[in-house]
Formats: structure tokens, sequence, C-alpha cells
């Protein structure tokens, strides 16, 4: 075999030139600079070329003597013509690239024909995803008959180097509209907006954002999953809290977009540098159902220290080029999900000295698991769609609004935003889980008010409506859930059972369809607000 690498030299290039190196393989080093280029080949005294990708004689030239090439140059945003991929194929040679742009990595497609008549394997997204996060998945789902989340976040050590061009990829898109496959339908969000904790093995603990990467675009339909979140984060909190302040501007449009910033927070990133660690990692989260409707979440954690995190994203590179070596790499152009195994990816990053583990948290259902899973199972199908909360879940419908006629009720009303009353009205449901929390937003055309719910223990709930919360109980009977209020608490204090409301309420199905009906009243102001209607999920609307 010999390989040609593109950036054989850069953050990753250099490392995926050493990994090949250590399977005996014949490595040529290209890139723009011949002077890098040789220092890299000077210990094994490989071939060195200036080469420009751009350059597609020079390319053509250089592909005419190589089994295989990488392209490990980036940044792959906004290339969409391909010339290197099919220049190899022209040459009838094998193409590989650690692309983690969504569009380019989804369009290689388009050269399946051509890379099929060459008989030549075309692959992008070679790197920690698409290829090693769909590795991992495709082991997390088995025996799993509806995949309800896949969650991936990357969390490199601050001591890793850092490439331009990955940085340039990140920069592009901070604050800039993020579109997320989240409860079966597009949600658009800001990227690196919001910040949620994630462990890895070793007792680390890192903060992470939403940022765009392959899997995005490519899970929903490769695994037919109802939400898919991609995020990674920046080991410094001055780094990865200042980022997401910048994208914050950048959407008030005080700052124009970061990547024109480029050089100053480039600068800004080199001398933070010498902070941090040389620890980081990468962790994913599959849930769902299994033949038996009961719910299922496994997890995948890798920890890598002393500074081999930046091996991760060359591994399946390697791995690739062992398969094309042994003539197992199927012929056609394609993203690069379910080229690699798990086994395989383990067993070489273990040679590096990750580490592994399987924890994950419980992610059932909030309602699930308050009324038991013999309750939950007995319970309606538009029922249990409209609690099946994993990720993020829209119920829409209509509803009809009734309002307490005195003042002390329409003060109350008031101060909650409930709806206006109204003899029908549109209405939405839209339910966001956070950790163990649901934050529910109801939506009655244009009036909202919104409520977090929480875990309180067998068969209830507490329910938080700004600086009050209360604690619910949810009797079943027949196929129908109510609530009745217990307990109540105002800014942490409880309050007197003699001033809590009273929640007549219910759930149940009619006609196929989630039915609701919510009566709150209070001593002294009587009914404050009665409303009810029906929801269907919004992916059936």
């Amino acid at each position: 075999m010999r390989v040609l690498v593109l950036g054989g030299y850069g953050v990753f290039g250099g490392r995926l030139v050493q990994l090949l190196r250590r399977d005996g393989i014949d490595v040529v080093v290209a890139g723009r600079s011949l002077s890098k280029a040789r220092a890299m080949v000077a210990d094994f005294g490989g071939q060195a070329l200036a080469l420009d990708k751009d350059d597609m004689p020079a390319m053509r030239a250089a592909l005419a003597d190589v089994d295989v090439v990488v392209d490990a140059v980036g940044p792959f945003q906004g290339y969409q013509d391909y010339a290197v991929a099919r220049t190899a194929i022209e040459a009838g040679c094998h193409y590989l690239d650690l692309s983690d742009d969504v569009a380019f990595t989804a369009g290689i497609s388009a050269l399946d024909d051509a890379a099929t008549r060459a008989g030549v394997s075309v692959l992008s997204g070679v790197s920690s995803v698409p290829a090693i996060s769909g590795a991992v998945v495709n082991a997390l789902r088995e025996e799993l008959v509806d995949i309800t989340l896949i969650d991936t976040a990357i969390l490199p050590g601050n001591r890793a180097p850092r490439g331009r061009a990955v940085m340039e990829a990140i920069l592009s898109q901070v604050g800039r509209p993020l579109a997320q496959w989240r409860g079966g339908a597009w949600v658009e969000t800001p990227a690196w907006s919001g910040a949620v904790s994630r462990a890895l093995p070793k007792g680390l603990r890192r903060v992470a954002s939403p940022i765009g990467a392959p899997d995005v675009t490519l899970f929903p339909g490769a695994f037919s999953a109802r939400s898919v979140l991609f995020r990674a984060g920046l080991e410094l909190d001055v780094m990865h809290h200042g980022l997401r302040l910048l994208g914050w501007l950048h959407r008030k449009r005080v700052l124009p977009r970061l990547d024109r910033l480029m050089r100053a927070l480039f600068w800004v990133a080199r001398g933070l540098a010498g902070f941090g660690s040389d620890e980081g990692g990468m962790s994913v989260v599959v849930a769902g159902r299994d033949v038996r409707g009961a719910p299922v979440t496994r997890g995948w954690r890798l920890h890598m220290g002393a500074g081999q995190g930046p091996f991760v994203p060359a591994v399946p590179a390697l791995l690739n080029v062992r398969r094309i070596a042994r003539g197992q790499c199927q012929p056609g152009a394609r993203p690069a999900l379910g080229c690699i195994d798990l086994p395989e990816v383990e067993a070489a990053l273990a040679a590096l000295g990750g580490c592994f583990d399987a924890e994950a948290p419980d992610l059932t259902p909030l309602f699930e698991r308050a009324i038991g899973a013999q309750d939950w199972a007995a319970m309606p199908a538009s029922y249990r769609a409209g609690h099946d909360l994993w990720d993020h879940h829209v119920m829409r419908g209509v509803s009809s609004v009734t309002r307490g006629k005195g003042l002390l009720a329409r003060v109350i009303a008031a101060a909650f935003r409930f709806p206006p009353e109204r003899a029908e009205t549109p209405v939405s449901v839209t339910m966001e889980r956070v950790g163990q929390k649901e934050i529910w937003t109801r939506d009655f055309d244009g009036q909202r008010f919104r409520s977090v719910l929480s875990p309180a223990g067998a068969g209830r709930v507490r329910e938080r409506f700004g600086p009050f919360e209360f604690e619910l109980d949810l009797p079943i009977s027949e196929g129908r859930m109510g609530m009745s209020v217990q307990r109540g608490w105002l800014l942490g204090l409880p309050l007197p059972k003699a001033v809590l409301p009273r929640s007549d309420t219910s759930e149940f199905e009619e006609d196929g369809r989630f039915q609701f009906d919510v009566k709150l009243s209070a001593p002294l102001a009587g009914m404050i607000v009665h409303y009810r209607g029906s929801l269907v999920p919004d992916y059936d609307t």
C-alpha cells in the first residue's frame, strides 16, 4: 500500500501519518509547505511533496503513483466541487477525507456512480464523526425497535493542538442558525447557544453546546431516530462561555460572523493553550424502546489522556486503509457510515491509551417513570404518545377556554398568563427535556405560559410556575390520569393547605386522540381557568 496524505504535517494528518507508519505503510506527505512535509518524513525517509490541493494537474500526477489519498487539509466548508475526489476516481485511487462539514460529507454520494464504475472507495467524514459516532450508534442500537434519541458530544482537552481549519469550521457556525432533528421535526436553534454538562470516564466533566456535524443530517435517516443532537465543548469555561457570548453578540448584530475574527480569536486561543489539561474524550447516548416497548438507554464514553486525543480523528482513516489493503472496502462514494465497527475502533484507541465505559443516564420519560411501567403500558396509545418525551416534543390541537369572573380569579389568571376566554382556539404544547426535568410551553393562539415539571417519587410529579411549585398526585383509573395538588411552596417556603389551589385535571383518549380537561380553582378566588381540548403530535398533523 502507498498512501498520500494531504496535510500530512497538520494536527490530524500528522497523527495519521504516524499511525500508518506503525502499520508499515508507505506514506507520501504532501502540502503547500515543502519544508514542513520534509520535516515530517525525516524520521522514516518517506517522500515529501509540495502540493496545493487546488492544483489539479499536479494532483493528477501525484495520484498516479498511490493507492489511497487521504484529504486531511480542510476546511471543507464551502468546497462542493469535490475536485480531489473526482481526480482520485479518474486515477483509479481510493479516496478518504476527514471532513466534519455537514453539506460536504452528505453530498459526496453524488460521485457514487463514477466511483463504482472505477472500482474505488470514496468515503467522506472518515473521522470522529460520523465514522466513530456511527460505529458506536450501530453497536448501541442493537435490539432497539424505536430509536428516540442519539446524543453525541466531543470534548477535547485545552492543551490539545488546535488546527486553523477546525477553528474556522466552528467559528463559521457560532451564533448562526442550526437546524436540528428533534422530536421528528427540524427545529432551528443558534449554534453554540445553551450549555449542558457531560461526564467522561475518570471523573472528567465538561460543558458542551450544540454545533453542526454530519451526524445531525445523516443520522435521522440512517437510524430512523426521532431526535439527533450533537455538541462540542471547550475545557476552559472562559473560552466556552466566552464563545457563547460572542455568538449572542453576533445574533444581536453587534459583531460580524466570527470566522471573520479568526486571526484575533486564534491569537487568544494560543495565549490560553498552556492552561487546562491534555485529557479529553467523547460520549454517545442512544435511547429508545425494545421489542417489548420497555425504555432503554445505552451509553459509550471515551477518555483519552497524555495528549493522545488528536489521534482519535485519524483512527477511522487508519482502519479504512487497512480494510482497503485487505480488499474489504466496497466501491462507491458515500458518507463514512458503517465503514468500521466498534470493536476495531476500541482496539485501535486502546492501543493509544484510550479507556471506555458504558455509563448513561436513565432517560425514561418523566410520566412513565412516575406512574410505573404497568400503568404506563395500560394507558391509551394517544396518552403515551403525548407524554413520550425524550428530548423535544410538540403537540397541536384545539381548545376551549373559560375564565373565572371574580376580581381575584382574574388577577391570578393574569399573573400566571393563563389564556383568555374563547369558545375555540388553536393550541400547541412544546415540551423540552433538560436532564430529568420537562419544560412545557403552552401556546393558546399567541398567549403563552410555561411550567417546569420534575420527578417527585412514585405516582407524583412537581410542577413549577415561576416562584410557585406544587406537588401533584397522578391517580390512574380506567385509562384516565388525573392531577391533584397535594403540597405547594412559594420561593421554597411551604404553603398552608388552606391556601393550596385545586386542580381538577383529567387526561384521556377519545376518538383516538389525546384529550385534556384542566380546571383550576383557589380558595376565595373560586374557578380561575378551565381549558379543555385535544392534541396530536406535531409529526401527525
